[in-house]
């Protein structure tokens, strides 16, 4: 092969390469925001998808970027956070379990024990950062349960002040929804019971109320009824709202003043943290009418299940985004696997019952119920 034809040759693989890689990228672009993903929270956006929609953000309106954490786009979040829940002030942090540390470690003060529920990530996920960093014991109500009682919550502040040593009661926590008793909702009226008898004993209360944004929905209540409950409120920024990362903490104007030096002090001011949050005030403003329609789309879905004997629905008592799928005849498995080569995305099914869980996003609105249906069935 002669110099020409060497560079003729490479030339050629180059132009070869070059397209494969734009019909490549033309694929991807088609199959973005497609998937019918049941089993997160919000959008469980690709980068690719993410990319897209902060360029199509950037080009609309100029972004302010933040400094360590404060000010820019992350300042105007933490006020639309903390008017949405009826808080006079809010502040960024990078990660709910950090936001949850922070709240009860201030809220306590020299009352060393934290009421938790048993199921809650505080106790559970959260490698016992509390206890660890900040001396708090954490006691832990009603396991298997989504809901401890007002009962409960007065034996342990009775005991806690009755003991040789008095060793009070300094806050208590409740998380709702429950992601470990699949997203189940804390009893309303308890938790206005709750709070009515904490602030009467001077108890100061935070809600990890990471998917909060989907409570009122099924329980009539507001968002600013429930955070009024509470001296202080957590939001996931990424569950709901698309975010990279990153949790709202809100409360009153004298409560987050200065806590951003703890959270510089626990390594959790970024240096910029806006392209992880710069999605979420539009999604936070359209998440109430999505889910609505998400849900109603979701139960026409259902109805559908309810025609064909080979599935069968579960829905929790006190259930919010999620409800349960049986199926006969097809190993949940197989089925599971057969849907994701179509761009629907479930959940792996329980080891030991076979029911798959069905989370509810708008994700669920990018088809039709019968489309979908008919897909579900199309892999058995």
């Amino acid at each position: 092969m002669n110099r020409r034809e060497f560079l003729a040759a490479g030339g050629l693989a180059t132009t070869q390469a070059l397209s494969a890689e734009a019909h490549a990228a033309r694929s991807a672009d088609a199959a973005a925001f497609k998937t019918v993903d049941l089993q997160a929270d919000g959008l469980a956006l690709s980068p690719r998808e993410y990319v897209a929609l902060l360029d199509k953000l950037v080009q609309g309106r100029a972004l302010q970027p933040d400094y360590y954490s404060n000010g820019g786009a992350v300042e105007e979040l933490e006020r639309k956070f903390a008017q949405l829940l009826g808080k006079q002030a809010a502040i960024f942090l990078p990660t709910g379990t950090l936001a949850n540390h922070l709240a009860v470690r201030k809220l306590a003060g020299a009352g060393r024990r934290v009421l938790v529920q048993a199921e809650s990530h505080l106790y559970n996920d959260s490698g016992d950062c509390t206890q660890t960093l900040s001396g708090l014991n954490l006691i832990a109500l009603a396991p298997g349960k989504s809901t401890f009682e007002a009962a409960e919550v007065r034996s342990w502040v009775e005991r806690s002040a009755g003991g040789r040593v008095e060793t009070p009661v300094g806050a208590i926590v409740i998380e709702s929804p429950v992601r470990r008793k699949d997203h189940e909702m804390f009893d309303p009226g308890v938790m206005e019971q709750i709070s009515s008898y904490a602030r009467g004993r001077g108890i100061r209360l935070h809600l990890d109320g990471a998917r909060m944004f989907s409570l009122p929905y099924h329980s009539g209540k507001s968002l600013q009824e429930y955070a009024a409950l509470f001296d202080t409120v957590y939001v996931s920024l990424w569950k709901h709202f698309n975010g990279a990362s990153g949790a709202i903490l809100a409360g009153t104007e004298g409560f987050i003043q200065g806590l951003f030096h703890t959270r510089r002090m626990f390594g959790g001011s970024l240096p910029q943290a806006w392209p992880e949050i710069a999605l979420v005030a539009e999604s936070a403003d359209r998440f109430a009418d999505e889910y609505a329609r998400a849900w109603k789309s979701a139960n026409e879905l259902i109805a559908l299940f309810e025609t064909d004997t080979r599935f069968k629905v579960h829905r929790l008592p006190q259930g919010t985004s999620r409800f349960y799928l049986t199926v006969s005849g097809t190993a949940p498995e197989v089925l599971t696997e057969r849907l994701s080569q179509k761009s629907v995305v479930l959940s792996r099914p329980h080891p030991d019952t076979g029911m798959i869980p069905v989370q509810i996003n708008p994700t669920l609105l990018r088809t039709t119920p019968a489309a979908l249906f008919r897909t579900i069935v199309s892999s058995l």
